[in-house]
């Protein structure tokens, strides 16, 4: 049995669900991605389920940094193509009623005011069921894309996403309470006493406002982070409400990221129980019912897409199965680079660091629907932390396991909701 309920959010993708990492026999899955369709039911099937929310990640560039090219990119659909997710987060807010949607979104590509009205309209339209999971940018190629010469450096990134993060909240707040009167005896529509100008003028951002809309049912989107590095924690100890660490390491790990996030919400003045602390994981099914994902190359091709996008590095110029190169350096997730070293040095060939999806060390959720329930149930117990982020990659033709069968065990467990009380994203979140 569970000490206390956690929760369950869903990380996918605005493409095609199934075409990199199914077998051949379900790449055709999802084939109706590009109308929407997938996505809304997929919403449906996790609103049922009772998930908190689903993420959405976002690039802004077809993935070449492998190889040189964008081959192994488009072939696997790994990043691309995809749609821009926030018009198809209206579309899923509007066929749902509970489940929340986060969405990524760069403070590199976005200007400031333009992020800022793009939320509260999706807060509105939502009814106040939408997050922003703020990224920085790490591909050389978004750049180029939005008419810059290079990315900035990390450190850099992330100091003006510090200050775009102090504007975006004051855009957010120069609607009061109560702005909106509609009274038809006064003729008054908007009392303008209380709409204000921010006057923001930064090292890296400068707006005068205010917001043109309405203030929206949450006020500002619910703020989600995923940065592992010393920085990236930082910030999002700051501003967070849901923070995503990583579940590869195993459960000290996982223990040792709560308490160093939390510990800096408390250098910051915050209370650490306003944060939600989730951990994204593959779940593998395994059993009679289930055909298990084969290893194979071109799920390595895949894996090593995702790598080489994320860290901008082309390991195409190194020995795959030679010694991890500690020399390295990552333009991009620095993180990661250090995950991949670390590998290294306990022995692995660049190709196993890279193989992510047959790394079983750590917190290996595999087996039996009831099985991984009580695997999710004791990682939880020990670690203390909040809840999982289910990794949607290569789920697509298992859904109905992890909905009709992993949920309803985890239920029974007592483990997470039945039902949803909260009426907004925020209040779903602190409903435990």
């Amino acid at each position: 049995m569970s000490n206390s309920k956690f929760h369950l959010g869903y990380f996918t993708k605005f493409g095609a669900p199934a075409w990199g990492l199914d077998s051949e026999e379900n790449k055709t899955i999802g084939a109706d991605w590009s109308d929407g369709s997938y996505h809304i039911e997929l919403a449906r099937r996790l609103e049922a389920a009772k998930f908190d929310f689903i993420l959405f990640e976002d690039t802004l560039t077809i993935a070449e940094t492998y190889g040189s090219s964008m081959e192994m990119d488009l072939k696997h659909a790994v990043y691309s193509p995809k749609h821009d997710p926030m018009p198809l987060m209206a579309l899923m807010a509007q066929a749902t009623e509970h489940i929340g949607v986060i969405g990524t979104a760069s403070t590199t590509a976005y200007p400031p005011f333009l992020l800022a009205r793009l939320f509260s309209t999706l807060d509105s339209l939502s009814r106040g069921r939408v997050g922003w999971n703020v990224v920085t940018s790490s591909e050389k190629n978004m750049a180029l894309n939005f008419g810059l010469d290079a990315l900035p450096p990390h450190a850099t990134r992330y100091e003006a996403a510090d200050e775009y993060l102090e504007l975006a909240n004051k855009l957010w707040e120069s609607w009061e309470e109560g702005a909106l009167v509609a009274d038809p005896e006064t003729g008054v529509y908007v009392d303008h006493n209380k709409v204000h100008t921010v006057d923001f003028e930064g090292k890296f951002h400068k707006s005068r406002g205010p917001l043109n809309t309405v203030r929206s049912p949450q006020v500002k989107p619910v703020i989600c982070q995923a940065g592992a590095s010393s920085r990236g924690r930082a910030f999002a100890a700051k501003y967070a409400e849901v923070i995503v660490g990583l579940a590869a390491d195993g459960v000290e790990e996982m223990k040792a990221f709560r308490d160093d996030v939390r510990a800096r919400m408390v250098g910051y003045g915050r209370n650490p129980d306003d944060c939600k602390i989730v951990y994204l994981t593959p779940v593998h099914f395994t059993g009679p019912a289930v055909k298990p994902r084969a290893h194979s190359d071109a799920a390595f091709e895949y894996s090593i897409v995702m790598a080489a996008t994320a860290m901008d590095v082309d390991f195409s110029k190194y020995d795959l199965d030679g010694p991890v190169d500690q020399s390295m350096e990552a333009g991009g997730h620095t993180s990661a680079m250090d995950y991949i070293k670390g590998q290294g040095l306990e022995g692995k060939t660049l190709r196993q660091a890279l193989d992510f999806g047959n790394n079983t060390s750590g917190l290996d959720l595999s087996g039996a629907p009831e099985v991984i329930a009580e695997q999710m149930v004791d990682a939880m117990n020990e670690v203390g932390g909040d809840g999982f982020l289910i990794e949607g990659a290569g789920l697509a033709s298992h859904l109905g396991t992890l909905t009709d069968e992993l949920i309803p065990a985890l239920q029974r467990a007592g483990a997470v909701r039945d039902q949803y009380k909260g009426d907004t994203l925020r209040n779903v979140l602190h409903e435990f």
